[in-house]
């Protein structure tokens, strides 16, 4: 069995990784306490889906 070596660039490495874990997670937490802040509010959840909706459309469109 091989000796086993740990450098210095190991550890470096691990604090990195470790620490664009917990970077990417904490994104992921934003943006999924967002969405429900967002949908827990009850308001109608209306988005450009290609379908024209009155109620997207402003009252001085006509001029």
């Amino acid at each position: 069995m091989a000796p086993k070596v740990e450098h210095e660039m190991h550890y470096r490495r691990l604090g990195r990784n470790v620490g664009l874990g917990l970077s990417l997670f904490a994104f992921v937490a934003i943006v999924f306490w967002l969405t429900l802040a967002k949908v827990q509010r009850g308001e109608p959840v209306e988005a450009f889906d290609h379908t024209a909706r009155p109620s997207l459309e402003t009252q001085d469109s006509g001029n």
